[in-house]
């Protein structure tokens, strides 16, 4: 699965009307990524370019009233966020000589930035990328997942959306 779309995946409708958010606790931030130690500062820092990421895919499908949307930002905030993540975290290219020469990239970073660095990157590349003009919002009842569309007649984010979907339109022709 593609990291930005993981990373905006980390917070889902509960099935009752809520989200549940993946990232709640230090625990789960712990269990998701492999930086250690993990502190309460990287989780809010997290959770916070994660609004902005899922704000900006919002944003580039044009995604109408969700669950989700009173959590989103403005697009200039998102936006400001997640550059702003992307470039605290400097990196210089290093040519290693050897068989064969080797390009490595070097930087100096402690892990909670990288990881934050790592993530607006991703993001960064994934809607300035190809892939971007196949990502979608699942249209099904209550989910707020984004997904790539891989075939021309996928239409959810998953085959339980679409289930979800044909029920919630079979119940509303049975009782309207």
């Amino acid at each position: 699965m593609n990291r930005t779309l993981e990373f905006a995946g980390t917070v889902r409708h509960d099935g009752r009307g809520g989200l549940v958010d993946d990232l709640a606790t230090l625990d789960q931030l712990a269990a998701w990524t492999d930086v250690r130690p993990v502190s309460e500062e990287l989780r809010l820092r997290v959770v916070e370019l994660r609004r902005a990421v899922r704000s900006l895919l919002a944003h580039a499908v044009r995604v109408g009233e969700r669950l989700d949307a009173p959590h989103l930002m403005p697009l200039g905030s998102a936006l400001d966020l997640v550059n702003d993540t992307a470039a605290r975290v400097p990196r210089a290219a290093r040519l290693e000589w050897g068989e064969p020469v080797r390009l490595r990239y070097d930087d100096r970073a402690e892990a909670p930035e990288r990881l934050l660095a790592d993530l607006a990157t991703a993001a960064i590349e994934f809607l300035a990328g190809d892939e971007r003009e196949n990502l979608r919002a699942c249209p099904a009842p209550r989910c707020i997942r984004y997904f790539v569309k891989a075939h021309p007649q996928q239409q959810w984010c998953k085959p339980s959306c679409g289930n979800r979907a044909r029920v919630s339109r079979h119940y509303r022709r049975a009782h309207d």
